[in-house]
């Protein structure tokens, strides 16, 4: 069971005119325009998730991490080329750092000159895309180096439609709904892409510090625990092969005041290479051996399943 714990941008307990215009106008604090994540095509106004067997609430739309005007960007421009440096979207960044005979970071991605799409895999079998490039432009408007950004949150099972019509009646009371965390197709889904991505961008001469990856703080400690833990990913500078983590994370409830959405705050960064990515992702935790065995001889005889108590 859970419950939705941001809807509309504001925390489901915010009772604020502020928060209740905002979920009669579906609209969306954190771009400019309405919310656009849909169930039956209609705005679903669900940014976060809250599990009671989860002591963290859990961001479940991408849109939720582009608060105060995509500071994560910011964060990650400060971190690969110059702190300070301004963000412009897409080719007004050509005219902007000519105009200024100084460096600018073009953005692109949506909503700022088009996402940027990779090849295809060999045989024309499946193909990835990058959610947005930050490239550090020359005062003459001429492409000095560049790096991808991949964002990612939580995928849902189950249904909060429940929790979501409960939060449009009179009170907002929270009700409880069948929608969950699906965490295992979180970590294969994106750790096999980060692997695949990382290995494309260090063969880009201009690609200098590689691949950031930006997620909410239970997704990577998730993809964390999932790849063997923290220590296992041998830290690196950036360059060319590198993958950065940066995780973001809500301040603490002292710092909230209702009427206004919950900032977020970078709570951790660790970069490692693609090569030690893709080592710890083969290197899985198997179980003893004959697992299926023994399964499926318990749910022939009807017996207990002895791989219950191993667990």
């Amino acid at each position: 069971m859970s419950h939705l714990f941001e809807f509309f941008g504001y925390p489901a307990t915010d009772h604020s005119p502020e928060a209740l215009r905002s979920a009669e106008t579906k609209d969306c604090p954190f771009q400019a325009v309405g919310c656009t994540k849909k169930l039956l095509d209609v705005p679903t106004g669900a940014c976060s998730l809250k599990q009671p067997s989860f002591s963290q609430p859990v961001i479940i739309c991408p849109t939720r991490l582009y608060a105060d005007n995509h500071q994560v960007l910011q964060d990650v421009a400060d971190r690969a080329f110059f702190p300070g440096l301004p963000l412009i979207h897409g080719r007004q960044a050509v005219a902007a750092a000519r105009a200024s005979d100084k460096r600018v970071v073009a953005v692109l991605g949506k909503g700022s000159g088009g996402e940027m799409r990779l090849p295809q895999r060999s045989g024309g079998t499946g193909s990835y895309w990058v959610d947005w490039i930050l490239a550090l432009l020359h005062p003459d408007g001429s492409l000095d180096q560049f790096v991808a950004v991949e964002v990612q949150t939580a995928d849902t099972t189950g249904n909060y439609l429940p929790s979501r019509q409960a939060m449009l009646l009179p009170g907002r009371p929270i009700v409880q709904s069948t929608a969950g965390v699906n965490w295992e197709n979180v970590c294969k889904r994106i750790i096999t892409q980060l692997v695949y991505k990382g290995q494309l961008l260090q063969r880009e001469e201009t690609c200098k510090n590689g691949l950031f990856f930006i997620c909410p703080a239970p997704v990577f400690d998730r993809v964390m625990k999932r790849l063997g833990g923290r220590e296992g990913l041998t830290s690196v500078h950036l360059q060319s092969h590198a993958i950065t983590f940066m995780a973001y994370d809500y301040v603490s409830p002292e710092h909230r005041q209702d009427g206004t959405p919950i900032p977020l705050t970078l709570q951790t960064t660790h970069t490692t290479s693609v090569a030690k990515l893709q080592e710890r992702f083969g290197n899985v935790e198997l179980p003893e051996p004959n697992v299926y065995r023994d399964a499926i001889q318990a749910a022939l005889s009807g017996e207990p399943n002895p791989n219950r108590a191993r667990r």
